[in-house]
């Protein structure tokens, strides 16, 4: 048996409320499929090349099967990841204005291949037009392989935000996040402003929480209590035209309105969201027998990152607020 004070440190708990998890030592895991599939969706769709001789686009998704998920042990991140995909490209040869249509096959993106050698098959309908083919094959696939690389990344790091928990050199990251804050200007517009001009869809969700009104308000507002939520550093003073970041920076944003207790809206993106765009996030509080319903509308969500919104706040808000509502119940 070891001495006192030498212990194996993995063990040793820290000095947090929540006691959860500490040092990141427990397996946990997260199911990335609906969010890759919105992802691959958003950066494959739309890949254009171009020559002399033609012009080619990916124009949809036609098949996207399979898996993936991402683990955290002794804190260190495992990623699966497993897909069969099928795309549909179109093309026009500049010289005769002659259409053609085929398919681009990625029969196994996993962990198991570099990017760089994952299979890309080319394929095109009966008839002419071998010269689109041929652009796709090169060019075309090259783009594609790129797209691919990018999911990886985004799968290990936009996904993974607040897996790995903090710990005590939190204090340290969020004085290098706050600083970062400080020295870089968020886009200054009015609050129905929503930046550059893509194609958006509307979100609308509730949630009943087990809680009074004042609690739930509170940790939408209280940066301790953001950051226990979300389980990472966050910048935040919640008053009117007051900027904010949350989720190591992976969220951005700025208090459009608050009425204690009632409402809170906000300019609102995600870091791989494009340039300048926000959407409007307005979370409605309403009180119910014993609990509160929490209703969120939003605005200005870009298409291909709709099932993105709706996992993170399902996941990562509403579900990890749970998790800090029964904690807060049990400690009292």
């Amino acid at each position: 048996m070891a001495k006192w004070g030498q212990g194996d440190p993995r063990w040793i708990v820290e000095e947090r409320e929540d006691g959860t998890n500490v040092n990141n030592w427990h397996w946990t895991e997260r199911d990335a499929t609906s969010w890759s599939k919105g992802k691959l969706c958003e950066l494959l769709v739309g890949i254009a090349v171009e020559n002399e001789a033609g012009r080619c686009e990916i124009s949809e998704l036609k098949q996207v099967e399979g898996e993936a998920s991402c683990s955290s042990r002794k804190g260190k991140l495992i990623f699966f990841y497993e897909w069969n995909i099928k795309l549909g490209w179109k093309g026009i040869i500049k010289e005769s204005g002659a259409k053609h249509k085929g398919l681009i096959e990625i029969p196994n993106l996993s962990e198991e291949n570099e990017v760089d050698d994952t299979e890309v098959n080319v394929s095109k309908k009966k008839g002419d037009g071998n010269i689109l083919k041929d652009l796709m094959k090169t060019a075309g696939t090259a783009k594609v392989r790129k797209a691919l690389g990018d999911y990886l990344k985004a799968l290990k790091t936009e996904f993974t935000m607040g897996m790995i928990l903090p710990t005590k050199a939190m204090a340290t990251q969020e004085l290098t996040v706050k600083r970062k804050l400080s020295e870089t200007t968020l886009q200054a517009s009015s609050p129905v402003a929503l930046g550059v001009r893509i194609p958006t869809v509307a979100l609308h969700m509730t949630e009943l929480f087990d809680t009074a009104i004042e609690q739930l308000y509170r940790i939408f507002t209280v940066k301790d209590l953001v950051q226990k939520f979300s389980k990472s550093p966050a910048v935040l003073e919640a008053e009117k035209g007051r900027k904010f970041q949350m989720f190591d920076g992976n969220i951005t944003g700025e208090y459009v309105e608050l009425l204690t207790n009632k409402k809170i809206v906000m300019k609102w993106r995600c870091r791989n969201w494009p340039e300048e765009h926000y959407a409007i996030v307005a979370l409605n509080f309403v009180p119910t027998l014993g609990q509160t319903e929490l209703q969120l509308d939003c605005k200005g969500v870009p298409v291909c990152e709709e099932e993105n919104m709706k996992f993170c706040w399902q996941k990562q808000h509403f579900e990890e607020i749970q998790g800090l509502l029964q904690l807060i119940t049990l400690n009292g």
